[in-house]
């Protein structure tokens, strides 16, 4: 294992990580953010360079803005160090493959979604579509065992979201059905039905223990997004392992 390749995707995750979180902010608010400069949501102050470096400047600023001292939300530093930790992982768990540019990429997608939908509880269409046409032309290059796995996938998950927005009539948004359909392509079948089972489990528990330490009050709307994306990436890195436990241990 490369400790130089491990420590550079990491640093390469905290800096894209920074990326993300502008890009999650500011796509869904139809913002530029390729030329902008970075400012504070607060006070409108231009942040400096010193200002942007990922986590270090949060750390050292105590979490405030450096101008009007307004808090600076955690989600900046929690993003740029989750986006460092998987760009690593990947790397540490598929390593130096052709699959690891699928990795990195839907570890990026994953991120950007979870800065918007926890914002905003917005699914971006122009994020899915951005990254939709790339997982497409990989997977035809890198295909899953069986080849179709990524087709019946897509479908399968689209139909499932569809079928529960239908039922429960507002249950989940039209961004989740989307994204699944973009889950099924990576994923394949059996990991896309998983990313379902998890998401559900970790959405009921959070949930309920939310609703008993009287954070959200139980007909609070909260985003299910964030625990879809947890669920895609335990799914992607452990999925198997997990399908061949349950199979091994319960069937």
């Amino acid at each position: 294992m490369n400790i130089i390749m491990i420590i550079f995707l990491f640093l390469l995750g905290l800096t894209f990580g920074s990326f993300f979180n502008v890009v999650g902010l500011r796509v869904p608010k139809r913002l530029p953010f390729t030329n902008d400069r970075s400012i504070c949501p607060q006070c409108n102050h231009i942040l400096s360079w010193f200002e942007l470096i990922p986590v270090l400047s949060y750390l050292l600023q105590g979490g405030k803005c450096h101008h009007c001292k307004g808090k600076i939300s955690l989600i900046y530093p929690l993003v740029e160090l989750l986006t460092g930790f998987l760009f690593a992982l990947s790397y540490v768990t598929i390593g130096l493959t052709s699959e690891l540019v699928i990795a990195l990429l839907f570890v990026s997608m994953l991120m950007i979604l979870f800065v918007s939908d926890s914002k905003y509880m917005i699914i971006p269409d122009n994020v899915l579509l951005f990254f939709l046409p790339l997982f497409i032309i990989i997977r035809f290059m890198q295909p899953l065992d069986p080849w179709w796995s990524a087709i019946l996938g897509a479908v399968i998950g689209f139909v499932i979201i569809a079928s529960v927005i239908f039922i429960s009539r507002g249950g989940m948004g039209a961004g989740d059905m989307k994204l699944f359909g973009v889950l099924g392509i990576v994923l394949g079948i059996k990991n896309v039905l998983l990313v379902f089972f998890l998401s559900c489990m970790f959405g009921a528990i959070v949930g309920i223990l939310l609703i008993l330490f009287k954070v959200i009050d139980r007909k609070q709307p909260v985003p299910f997004g964030p625990y879809i994306i947890i669920a895609a990436l335990v799914s992607y890195y452990y999925g198997d392992s997990l399908l061949d436990w349950y199979f091994n241990s319960f069937m």
